[in-house]
C-alpha cells in the first residue's frame, strides 16, 4: 500500500488550517514591493507539450524574502592626506548684471498708513542779532600813473564754449599706489669712517637744560689687541730666548796671557788644575766641555780659575750651589751678589782662606757656561772684575 504523503504547506510557512494573527497597525501598513526574482514566474513561461504535470505531493519552494530592511545611513568619508578638513564652500552662484535682475520693493506687505505721528509743539526761535553795518570805505584809485603813461588794459578773454555734458560714466577703479621701498643702506666695512652725515633730531625738539653736544669718537680696539696678542706670543718667547741663543753653545781655551797675568806650565800648576778640571767634570757631569789653569802676575799675585761649558736652565741657583759646595774648602764667609750688567747671567763672591793666607772666591754662572776663581790680595770688587776678564778671554759664544 501507498504510504501517505504530507500535506502540502502554504508558501508562507503556515500551517494549513490557521491564521497568523496579525497587529492590526500593522496589518492595515502597506507593505514593500516584493523583490522582483530572477526567476520568470510560472505563467509566464509555456509549459512543455511532453512534461507532465507536477502533482500535488512535490514540495513547493519557498520564495525570496520580499520585506526590505532599515539601511544606515553611510558613515563618513574620511579625509585623504593633504586634504582640508573644513567643508568645501559651494560654488557662488553666479549673479547677472543689475539692469536684467528684477526690482524689489522693499515696503511691499508693509502697513504704511499710521506714519502720520503728532508731533509736540516747539517753542519759537528767539530773534537773531543782526550783523553791525561795516564803515564805508574809499575806493581804490589805483596805482599811480607811470611817466611812460597808463599800462595797457588786455582785452578781456573770449567766452568758452559750453561743455557739453554727457552720462555720467563710472569712474574706473584705481589701484592703489604701489609700496615704495626703502632705501638700502650700504655696507660699512670695518676701519672705515662712515661718510654718511649725522642723524638730525626731529623739528621742534630742544637739548634739555646743561646739555653740550659733543661728539662721540669712535674708538678702535683692534690695534691694541693685536699689539697685546704679538706681544704675547713673540715678545716674551724673544725675552726669554735672547739670552739662551747669544750664551748658548760655547767653547773654552785658556789663553797664555790676560793682562798682567801670565799662565804658570809648571808641574805644580799642572797637576793642580788638572785636580780642578777632574773635580769640575764629577760635579757638573752634564758639562761638554772644561777648563782649569793658574795665572801669576810679576808683584806675586795667584789667581786659579777654573769651569766647563754646557746648557744651564737656571744659572741663578747653579751660582749658589756652586758657592755652597766651596764654602767648606774655603771656610767662605756668606756670599753677596755681583751685579754683572748681562742678562741671564748671575755672580756670587765670598771671602775666604786657603793655606793660611785671605783669599776671595768668585763664581760667575749664565746659560752657556760656568767660570769660578780663587783670588789672593785683591778686594771682593777687583777680583769680580778680574773674573769678568778671565771669563771673556776663556768662554767665547760660538754664535757670537
Amino acid at each position: 500500500m501507498p504510504e501517505p504523503q504530507p500535506e502540502a504547506r502554504p508558501a508562507d510557512g503556515s500551517t494549513p488550517g490557521t491564521e497568523p494573527e496579525q497587529d492590526p497597525a500593522v496589518a492595515d501598513e502597506p507593505t514593500s514591493p516584493p523583490v522582483p526574482s530572477d526567476q520568470p514566474e510560472p505563467s509566464d513561461q509555456q509549459d512543455p507539450p511532453d512534461q507532465p504535470e507536477p502533482t500535488a505531493t512535490a514540495e513547493v519552494p519557498a520564495p525570496r524574502w520580499s520585506g526590505s530592511a532599515p539601511v544606515p545611513p553611510p558613515l563618513p568619508r574620511r579625509s585623504s592626506w593633504g586634504e582640508s578638513a573644513e567643508p568645501t564652500p559651494p560654488p557662488p552662484v553666479p549673479v547677472g548684471p543689475p539692469e536684467h535682475q528684477t526690482p524689489v520693493d522693499p515696503w511691499a506687505g508693509v502697513d504704511t498708513g499710521g506714519w502720520d505721528l503728532p508731533s509736540a509743539e516747539l517753542p519759537p526761535l528767539p530773534p537773531t542779532m543782526s550783523y553791525p553795518t561795516p564803515p564805508d570805505t574809499r575806493q581804490w584809485s589805483g596805482p599811480p600813473a607811470s611817466p611812460a603813461g597808463p599800462h595797457p588794459v588786455p582785452p578781456p578773454a573770449a567766452p568758452s564754449a559750453p561743455r557739453a555734458v554727457g552720462p555720467m560714466v563710472p569712474a574706473r577703479p584705481v589701484s592703489p599706489p604701489a609700496p615704495q621701498k626703502a632705501p638700502k643702506v650700504p655696507k660699512q666695512r670695518r676701519g672705515r669712517r662712515s661718510t654718511a652725515p649725522p642723524p638730525t633730531p626731529p623739528p621742534g625738539w630742544q637739548a634739555p637744560k646743561g646739555y653740550v653736544p659733543v661728539p662721540v669718537r669712535r674708538r678702535r680696539r683692534w690695534p691694541w689687541l693685536l699689539l697685546l696678542t704679538l706681544a704675547c706670543c713673540c715678545g716674551c718667547p724673544a725675552y726669554y730666548g735672547f739670552p739662551i741663543s747669544a750664551q748658548y753653545p760655547a767653547r773654552a781655551a785658556l789663553p797664555v796671557q790676560v793682562d798682567d797675568l801670565s799662565l804658570r806650565q809648571d808641574n805644580r800648576s799642572t797637576e793642580t788644575a788638572q785636580t780642578l778640571e777632574n773635580e769640575v767634570r764629577k760635579e757638573h757631569w752634564l758639562a761638554e766641555d772644561t777648563f782649569a789653569g793658574v795665572y801669576s802676575t810679576t808683584s806675586g799675585k795667584l789667581v786659579t780659575v777654573f769651569g766647563g761649558t754646557g746648557f744651564r736652565l737656571s744659572p741663578e741657583s747653579d751660582a749658589e750651589a756652586e758657592i755652597s759646595r766651596l764654602t767648606a774648602r774655603f771656610a767662605l764667609d756668606a756670599p753677596e751678589s755681583v751685579d754683572t750688567g748681562v742678562r741671564g747671567r748671575h755672580e756670587r763672591c765670598a771671602v775666604g782662606s786657603a793655606d793660611g793666607s785671605a783669599v776671595v772666591v768668585c763664581t760667575s754662572v749664565d746659560h752657556g757656561s760656568i767660570a769660578t776663581g780663587v783670588f789672593t790680595r785683591l778686594s771682593v770688587a777687583d777680583s769680580a772684575d778680574l773674573l769678568a776678564t778671565l771669563r771673556a778671554q776663556i768662554v767665547q759664544p760660538e754664535r757670537g
